[in-house]
Order: C-alpha cells, then structure tokens, then sequence
C-alpha cells in the first residue's frame, strides 16, 4: 500500500457544526458582504488579538500591498528583497512603482539593512521589507534609516500573524502592515488578508480604497476598488481564532522535535527561536550545503517528493530572475549574493498542525540518514 502523502502544510479549518450555525445566521439576515456584522466583528477581535489599534479587512493577501502603496501615494522606487513570494514586488508594479532590490541577511532571510542606504536614491520614497517565514526583520535599523531619508515603510508581514518582540506586535511598526489569511497561513479565512494602521484617518482612507471609493451612497472621494472580505469568510475567521493559539503550539512542538532531530546533521543548517521574539511556526525551512550533506538541496527535495513528502523550495528561484525583474540593474546576481546562495540552499519541510509523529518519523528518517 501507497504511503499517505505529507504536505507541506495543511488548512486550519473551525468545527463544521459551528460553521454551520454562523452561515445560518447570514442566510436568514441575508447580508453577505458590505461591512457586516461578522466583518465587524472580525476587525474587532483581531485588533484585540493581535494588540494593535486599527485593521482593515481584504478578499486576499494581496490586496492589502496594492492598497498600501496606493493610500500612502507612493512614487518612484521602492526598496525590497527578492527573496519573498512575488505578491511583494507585483504590488509594486502594479503601482506603476519601480522595485529595487537589495540582499538578504543569512541569519533571517530578511532583509539586510546594511543594503538599503546605498540603494537609495532622490527617486525612492519607500521601503518594503518582508518578515519572512515570520521571522522579524531588523525593525529599527530599517526605521532609522526611512526617518533619515523621509522613506515611507510597508510592512509585507504575510507571515507574521501574531508574531511580536518583547510583548510588541510587529505588525506595529513601519506606516503600514500587511497580512495574509491565505489557507497556507498559520491563520487563515480560506483566502483573505488585512493592513494594520496606526490611525482611524488612515483606516478611514483604506476602507474607501477597498470599497470603490466611496464615503456614501452617492460619493466617490477616490479611485478604489473592489477588495472587501465577505460575511462567509469572516465568520470562517471568527471561529479559527479560537483555535489559532492551539494550533500554533502545535506547530511549535514540531518545529522542536525537527530541531531535536537535526541538529549536529552535517551540512543541514535551520533557525533557532530569536530572543525575546513570539514565533507563530509558520515555516520550518532547512539550508542545505550540498558539500557538507552529500546531496544538493534539489537531490534531497526530489528524494523526499519521491517518498510522498512535500517539501517547498521557498523562495526559489528570486523574485529577481523572473522575466518582469530580472533586466533591472539591482536584479544582478552580484547585487545578491546571499539571497542567491540561500534560495538555491532551501526546502521548508512539511509544518502544520496536523503532522503526526508517525510523519515526523518519516520526514526526518528520509533526511538523517
């Protein structure tokens, strides 16, 4: 008999039954999109959850980037890292905004704050960094330096759901944050997304942004779009934050037994928690040098497919190869030696609430021996 397949990661999904009851509830009041009580009460309890003073709800996780960019007016350059999924850098495209980008630090896989300066320039007006597999980036240096050049910042914390720094929100930091509730994400409403201000005039103009514009029946006051969530996917998210917390430690008993598992495996490198830092899981990514290990990364990746085990090579290959980046001068593989090194090093091994330590056993057998 076939082995069961492992994937890379598996939805959080809220009791049936429940479910049931709130889209019983929508049903007989008829209402299921346009600000309702389940959105309502969405942004309520996750502002409260994740300790911060105001969120704007999306249909997706992108959504909230285009936004961003469009409610600071954002021009020019933007400053970012390859080494992220490519929502980060076509939000900027999309924006009529020219990316730029600049190398990672090994020790996050964020990016590299030593980098930023000598990539500014009289055209850039922001900066987009990315805390990749939740891991928080160099916030105050990055802070520092768009004080110094009068830089906007946007957050693009996708994975970043709940993640905070000696009790603080990271979602708190920058001008503007981004999530992501994607059914991949430690949390998610089956697609969706939100962006985290630190004022109502702000949430004031993003909710006019996300809603075509409009500040009344017959007013337009600018030229949004459509990107509400709906009352079916917020009363989804109700119930999944109650089991979220559950979830996450989950995730974190996986990623010790991994760490338990691996450490001292030559040629297999991965991250410790960070002092001080409320991790979420979201990611377990190992770096793998091919001549320490004996095999390449792409070896061991194909090996463990084989084997039903689904591992992601993210983020492989850089945002910056693609053909929309890559003739940019900043895309040049000299510019980003680490980012390069690290994407052709990484797989992010199976990590979700539901692995058993049968596939655990699995996994690990599969990369130890």
């Amino acid at each position: 008999m076939d082995q069961k397949q492992i994937t890379v990661t598996s939805p959080l999904l809220p009791d049936l039954d429940e479910f049931q009851g709130l889209l019983k509830e929508i049903w007989d009041c008829k209402w299921v999109t346009n600000n309702g009580q389940f959105h309502q009460q969405l942004e309520a309890t996750l502002c409260e959850y994740l300790k911060v003073p105001f969120i704007s709800l999306f249909t997706n996780g992108t959504l909230p980037l285009l936004t961003a960019l469009q409610a600071l007016r954002i021009t020019g350059e933007v400053i970012t890292t390859p080494y992220s999924f490519v929502a980060t850098t076509h939000s900027i495209w999309w924006n009529g905004c020219k990316p730029v980008f600049v190398d990672i630090e090994e020790s996050t896989c964020g990016m590299d704050p030593d980098k930023i300066e000598a990539a500014i320039t009289p055209r850039t007006t922001a900066i987009m960094p990315v805390h990749c597999y939740g891991k928080p980036c160099d916030m105050e240096r990055i802070q520092a330096i768009a004080e110094k050049y009068n830089l906007k910042v946007i957050y693009d914390a996708a994975h970043a759901f709940g993640v905070e720094v000696n009790g603080q929100s990271v979602l708190n930091q920058g001008d503007l944050a981004s999530l992501s509730f994607h059914a991949t994400k430690v949390y998610n409403t089956l697609e969706g997304g939100a962006l985290v201000m630190h004022n109502a005039e702000t949430k004031k103009r993003v909710d006019y942004l996300k809603n075509f514009g409009f500040a009344g029946e017959t007013e337009v006051v600018a030229p949004g779009i459509n990107s509400k969530m709906d009352e079916v996917r917020a009363a989804y998210g109700l119930l999944n934050l109650k089991q979220v917390d559950e979830a996450i430690e989950k995730r974190h008993q996986v990623a010790i037994k991994y760490r338990e598992a691996l450490r001292g495996v030559k040629g297999v490198r991965f991250f410790d928690d960070m002092k001080d830092v409320r991790h979420n899981y979201s990611y377990f990514p190992i770096f793998v040098k091919a001549e320490e290990y004996g095999k390449t990364r792409d070896e061991l990746y194909f090996k463990m497919k084989d084997q039903g085990i689904f591992g992601r090579r993210y983020f492989y290959p850089l945002i910056s190869t693609f053909s929309t980046y890559c003739g940019l001068p900043s895309s040049a593989p000299e510019n980003l030696p680490v980012a390069t090194k690290i994407a052709n090093e990484v797989i992010c091994l199976p990590m979700h609430h539901g692995l058993s330590d049968e596939d655990l056993s699995r996994i690990l057998d599969l990369i130890v021996r």
